[in-house]
């Protein structure tokens, strides 16, 4: 018994001093306390961490809970403002078995009226992290789960042109709050709600959000639930996206979207792991719904974006934007001339398809069943295919723009198949007339930053035949300008004639389309043309020169010019010619009337043209074997 006698000692020792430190804590308090935290603070991070109020300590493990008044925190001399955080009252839990590893780690926090300011200098500090250049990210502190009455936040971030300043509040339900500033250089302006915990590192339980924002442009609307707000482990959330156009997201997501009309969409945002998916998603851009599913995969080189969109009623005029034409009414100029931001192509991997039933079009241009796929790869555009369904028959292409250089290298091949002429034009007079089907083939080449510059660059061929059909007898007479037969044909009305085929052959060498074949033949007459079309400058130089078949009492036979711009064509007879079988007329009318008809008598070869021949002699279509089928 002798022997147990020290260690009875020693715990008697032990328990006193146990008893004395309580029950000196009970008289002084732990206010003791604030000396050392202070000063171990300033000799760790080199700013000033002010307790002006009681502090108290409750024990528990292995997270005993501070509570402090009336708390300051200062902020590095290089921040714009004086604190860091500013607090009526602050409590907080510390993980000791985390604190014995040198980690600061603080499952839960709650602040009582709190002002918090974080900010990021140009040259990368962060007034969050603990030390004292505040450049070491190991140097923080962590919080799990933070709760605070009502407080104010502010962030800026002068290097990305951001400055945010937001309020915050709780009510029984959760936390209230609205914020507004300025985020990459844009106006944002947000309200909402969310749980009355933030859970910022809980990896199980969804935090539930809902909020209506603006980022510029865009608004959004969320509601839904975040898991681990830090790490964006697991979304759940329905989110509304609307905007002037879709290239407005670059700024907020770091992926390049195509340029479009106004669009407004809605769906469900899911992430699980690295991917996000966008789907169950309906809307509209422009004047066409849209629907489908977008999915962001990330992770690799660059972020790799898939979608399966359909569209019931697409129309053609919200596809403008993607080949740079400007909204609005024409003016001066018709070819697209907006640049392609190809510095943007390289942001991302893209794999697009699109799917439209009917299509919506001007002037009632006979379209459908358009399907397209796109692909991005290394900055590198590939439309394939390309097809619309087009007045009974097809258009069909590969289009590639290469973005890895300055200029864009454009590369187009594009395939025209069985197109019925009068369904093209309808309300014309051609689709009285009868016409047959139209085949072409159209291949170039070219460099620029938009459809303009390539297409005024291009070398390459073009071509197209129609081969078969009828044609209205009063337009080929109009163009041979045989005027008893107009005046005919007027009385007794209009008849369709054979139309053996027509022809129109291009070479195209630096922007210019210079006519190989241009051929229109009819049992009436035949038309053949020459000139080119300028695309740079988008101005017409062509002349048609009428041959008649058969002879006319009176025509004022005379080639017709094809002059003017895209937007303004203008078609002309050549006055002089004209005037010099009129001035001829009077003179033969002087020696005797009926002489009067002889310079405005057309006698016509009477033969029918070999349309065949006419195509083989001309090398109507480029590349081989794509003549006309017999």
């Amino acid at each position: 018994m002798a022997a147990f006698r020290p260690l009875r000692w020693i715990a008697g020792v032990v328990v006193s001093l146990v008893l004395a430190a309580m029950l000196s804590i009970a008289i002084v308090g732990w206010n003791w306390l604030r000396g050392p935290i202070q000063r171990i603070t300033a000799e760790k991070t080199g700013r000033v961490l002010a307790i002006n109020g009681d502090l108290t300590v409750s024990f528990g493990w292995p997270s005993p809970r501070l509570k402090a008044g009336a708390v300051t925190f200062a902020n590095p001399a290089w921040a714009k403002e004086k604190q860091m955080v500013v607090a009526d009252g602050v409590e907080i839990a510390v993980s000791l078995p985390q604190l014995l590893l040198r980690r600061i780690v603080l499952p839960d926090v709650h602040l009582e009226r709190p002002v918090v300011f974080l900010e990021q200098s140009p040259e990368g500090r962060k007034n969050w992290l603990l030390d004292v250049d505040q450049k070491d990210e190991a140097v923080r502190v962590r919080i799990d789960r933070l709760t605070l009455d009502r407080g104010k936040l502010g962030y800026d971030d002068a290097a990305r042109k951001t400055s945010i300043r937001s309020e915050l509040s709780t009510s029984g339900k959760g936390v209230s709050f609205s914020a507004q500033g300025q985020y990459l250089g844009l106006e944002v302006k947000a309200r909402g709600s969310g749980g009355p915990v933030l859970a910022m590192r809980d990896e199980e339980t969804p935090y539930p959000i809902k909020f209506d924002a603006s980022v510029g442009p865009t608004r959004l609307r969320v509601d839904g639930s975040i898991t681990s707000l830090v790490a964006l482990k697991a979304v759940d959330i329905q989110l509304g996206l609307a905007g002037d156009s879709l290239e407005q997201l670059y700024p907020l997501l770091g992926i390049v979207f195509p340029a479009t009309r106004a669009y407004a969409v809605d769906g469900q945002l899911v992430r699980a792991g690295n991917i996000w998916r966008y789907e169950k998603t309906s809307g509209r851009i422009g004047n066409s719904d849209i629907s489908g599913v977008w999915q962001v995969e990330t992770g690799g080189q660059r972020p790799a974006l898939k979608a399966e969109l359909a569209s019931r009623q697409l129309d053609i005029a919200d596809l403008g934007p993607l080949i740079g034409a400007r909204p609005g009414p024409v003016l001066g100029r018709l070819l697209p001339d907006v640049p392609f931001k190809s510095d943007r192509w390289g942001s991302v991997d893209a794999e697009v398809s699109l799917r439209a039933g009917t299509i919506r079009r001007a002037g009632e241009l006979p379209l459908e069943n358009l399907v397209t796929h796109l692909s991005l790869r290394d900055s590198v555009v590939t439309l394939k295919p390309l097809d619309f369904g087009v007045a009974g028959g097809h258009l069909d292409g590969v289009i590639t723009l290469d973005g890895r250089k300055a200029p864009i290298q454009a590369r187009a091949q594009v395939r025209a198949d069985k197109i019925r002429v009068d369904a093209l034009f309808p309300g014309s007079a051609l689709r009285k007339a009868g016409i047959g089907q139209v085949n072409g083939r159209l291949e170039l080449s070219g460099s620029g930053n938009s459809v303009g510059q390539m297409l005024a660059s291009a070398d390459g061929k073009a071509g197209l035949i129609v081969a078969g059909g009828e044609i209205s007898k009063l337009m080929m007479e109009r163009v041979n300008l045989h005027l008893f037969e107009m005046l005919g044909l007027k009385l007794s009305g209009d008849r369709l004639v054979k139309l053996h085929c027509a022809v129109a052959a291009f070479e195209v060498k630096d922007g210019v389309m210079h006519t190989e074949a241009l051929v229109f033949d009819t049992e009436v007459s035949t038309i053949l043309g020459d000139g080119d079309v300028d695309m740079a400058q988008e101005r017409l130089n062509l002349t048609l020169h009428p041959n008649s078949r058969h002879t006319s009492i009176v025509s004022l036979r005379s080639p017709v010019n094809v002059r003017g711009t895209f937007v303004k064509p203008q078609f002309g007879v050549d006055k002089g010619r004209v005037a010099l079988r009129a001035l001829g007329a009077t003179a033969l009318a002087a020696v005797n009337p009926l002489l009067a008809f002889v310079p405005l008598t057309d006698v016509g070869t009477g033969k029918d043209s070999d349309c065949a021949q006419l195509v083989r002699d001309a090398g109507a279509l480029p590349g081989k074997g794509t003549g006309p089928k017999s």
